[in-house]
């Protein structure tokens, strides 16, 4: 049996962003991976690729997925021009210490008071009083957020209402909403990529909590301010035709310019303090996927040597 090394593959700081496709098919070639449609067919960068977002009108077949999931390109089934959230594949480690830590800081209350208070001067580099508590932590971050808004709408000359929008009708919100939503989207999905590809749950949040996508949220609000919301109102200062597409375009080049896939991992491991020495030595899933967790006793260990035996107690 052969198995697979994790270590093969690219880090995710050193992949592409996303890549978004509809109305079409994922298939499996000699070539690769492609995108055929009625146009004709492209070639997927799956292993240089962190995201792949497929939109309205999409299949793919198991070859595809298969090669996806090898490649470590997490798939994401979302709405069209990607600015919903459906489902997701699997990412690139087998990896479960930092999902431990994570399970243990935000499943106690002081531990994830300090992760929040990490974030918070993380997102707005400025100190914080002693003693205050989650509850007076999101009222200073509504405060942030909505001068950050305010500020945004005066530089970029937009008529800023408030955020709102209509997810039955989206073509009722205001071009500002819209392409805040967009440009959202666009940031969870790489942040989601990010967070599972690093072994991470995206359920198991600080700030936000009682959703799937809690700790997805958390990270991404870290670069909303200087990501998302400017060009959320740049855009919308000039309601181009297909505000939409123009908004992921964009997104994807600002992904490159803040070195964004470079930044996300080290900012949960900051704020989570992990730290790679708490693995066992010479331990590393990633190298053998199937290979038994390194804490299990040497008595533990050699049951897996064993026989195994059939219903009646008798070795097979």
């Amino acid at each position: 049996m052969i198995t697979q090394n994790f270590r093969d593959l690219p880090k995710v700081r050193d992949s592409l962003s996303y890549a978004y496709f509809d109305y079409g098919r994922i298939e499996q070639s000699k070539l690769g991976v492609e995108f055929v449609n009625d146009i004709g067919r492209i070639v997927i960068p799956i292993a240089n690729l962190t995201t792949l977002m497929l939109g309205p009108g999409t299949t793919v077949t198991h070859a595809a997925i298969n090669a996806l999931a090898k490649s470590g390109c997490l798939v994401i089934w979302s709405g069209e021009e990607g600015v919903r959230f459906y489902a997701h594949g699997v990412g690139e480690t087998r990896k479960g210490y930092g999902l431990q830590r994570q399970a243990a800081l935000s499943s106690d209350q002081a531990t994830r008071l300090r992760v929040v208070m990490k974030m918070y001067r993380l997102r707005f580099r400025e100190s914080l009083p002693k003693n205050l508590t989650i509850e007076q932590l999101r009222g200073m971050e509504g405060v942030r957020v909505r001068d950050t808004y305010a500020r945004a709408a005066k530089e970029y000359g937009v008529d800023w209402k408030g955020r709102s929008y209509d997810r039955s009708n989206w073509d009722n919100s205001d071009p500002v909403n819209r392409a805040l939503s967009s440009a959202n989207s666009c940031l969870n999905s790489i942040c989601h990529a990010a967070i599972v590809s690093a072994g991470y749950s995206p359920g198991l949040g600080f700030i936000h909590q009682g959703t799937q996508l809690a700790f997805v949220y958390d990270i991404a609000d870290l670069y909303k301010a200087a990501l998302t919301i400017p060009l959320a109102f740049a855009t919308a200062a000039e309601n181009p035709t297909g505000m939409e597409t123009v908004i992921r375009k964009r997104c994807r080049e600002g992904f490159r310019h803040l070195k964004i896939l470079q930044r996300i991992i080290p900012d949960i491991d900051r704020v989570l303090d992990i730290d790679s020495e708490d693995l066992p030595e010479g331990f590393d899933p990633d190298a053998d996927i199937a290979r038994p967790t390194a804490w299990w006793t040497p008595e533990e260990s050699s049951i897996t040597n064993q026989p195994e035996a059939d219903d009646d107690g008798h070795d097979s």
